[in-house]
């Protein structure tokens, strides 16, 4: 179970582990074994989510706690239909020191391998129910995962108008450190993933 303490693990001054032998060597096998066991129910929490969502899903991507040369500022997992494999678009779920977050996602890193384009994904905003999805968050790829974000309601008065052909709007939810534990993670995790399914799918529409 997330708690506000899974939040803590990431607020610290160094992550690089060349910054933390040169100033808090001897903390190094304390943080090792705090990311172990941390990662090690982040990944109960997704494969729980991911049995649950069960098809048409593929199997989840759970990212490393650490990759050789830093640990992880948070941790991030995400999942695709197994039919959209090699797509870019994800949903993804992310946990960092503010949040706990679920969004619908554009993952820059596969875009060269995407069958779908950016153009594809940025078809998701075209007639969005703000009955449905008012209260959801919205933000821009570019913007800080830590950041504050309007809701869709607020954003819809201004429109989703993209600023570049590079430009992409996330959309999701959250639930703050403090609030983590007060209710099943990986029950809202599914939650939320489930009523993203419609804009993951519009994405991959023709």
């Amino acid at each position: 179970m997330l708690t506000p303490a899974s939040c803590d693990l990431f607020n610290r001054p160094f992550f690089q582990f060349a910054q933390l032998k040169k100033y808090q060597p001897e903390t190094i096998p304390q943080i090792k074994a705090d990311y172990k066991a941390a990662w090690q129910i982040w990944q109960a929490i997704i494969m729980q989510t991911a049995e649950k969502l069960g098809e048409p899903f593929a199997p989840p991507h759970i990212e490393r706690w650490c990759n050789g040369w830093q640990v992880r500022a948070h941790f991030f997992a995400y999942f695709k239909y197994a039919s959209y494999q090699d797509s870019a678009a994800i949903l993804s779920v992310l946990l960092n020191r503010r949040r706990l977050t679920v969004s619908l996602d554009w993952h820059c890193y596969k875009a060269g391998k995407s069958p779908i384009t950016l153009a594809h994904y940025n078809q998701w905003p075209d007639g969005l129910d703000l009955e449905t999805f008012g209260s959801f968050d919205i933000w821009r790829g570019s913007e800080s995962e830590y950041a504050d974000y309007p809701t869709v309601a607020r954003q819809a008065e201004q429109g989703f108008v993209l600023q570049s052909d590079e430009d992409f709007f996330c959309i999701g939810k959250h639930i703050e450190r403090d609030d983590l534990g007060k209710a099943d993670s990986v029950e809202w995790i599914v939650q939320t993933i489930r009523a993203l399914q419609p804009l993951y799918e519009a994405c991959h529409k023709p």
